[in-house]
């Protein structure tokens, strides 16, 4: 496995740790809203890093295969659209919500989780794969 995907899937991991540390404090803690920050904080370095380096990698790698090609191009625009939702997520709530944001919360939270997890699985099994078959290559 390259450096580079190791240290992603180490912010994978770091990010869903945070994340469910701050479900599990609640949205109405001081000690959840500053952890969701940083969080969001993780996640705009993590997306800077894909954008930085394992994008461009992968667009030059894939460019003589189209449907490789395709994949790449359908993993950047997903994550145009997962970013969107996080970050309206993360300003919703960095603040603790508005009153009675509990319920709203639990419900956004499991929203946010379940698509996010999703994004993580489909990167480590197929993104990643494909870099890393392009760099060793």
């Amino acid at each position: 496995m390259t450096k580079l995907i190791d240290e992603l899937k180490q912010e994978h991991a770091v990010l869903m740790d945070i994340l469910d540390e701050v479900y599990r404090l609640g949205i109405a803690s001081k000690e959840a809203q500053s952890k969701l920050g940083a969080a969001k904080a993780g996640l705009l370095r993590h997306l800077r890093r894909e954008d930085e380096h394992l994008y461009p990698a992968l667009k030059t790698a894939c460019a003589g295969n189209p449907e490789v090609s395709d994949t790449v191009r359908r993993f950047i625009a997903d994550m145009g659209v997962v970013s969107r939702e996080a970050l309206v997520f993360f300003d919703k709530y960095s603040a603790g919500g508005a009153g009675g944001a509990a319920l709203e919360f639990a419900r956004d939270f499991g929203r946010f989780s379940v698509t996010l997890k999703s994004r993580i699985q489909r990167e480590e099994t197929t993104l990643y794969r494909i870099y890393e078959k392009a760099a060793s290559a």
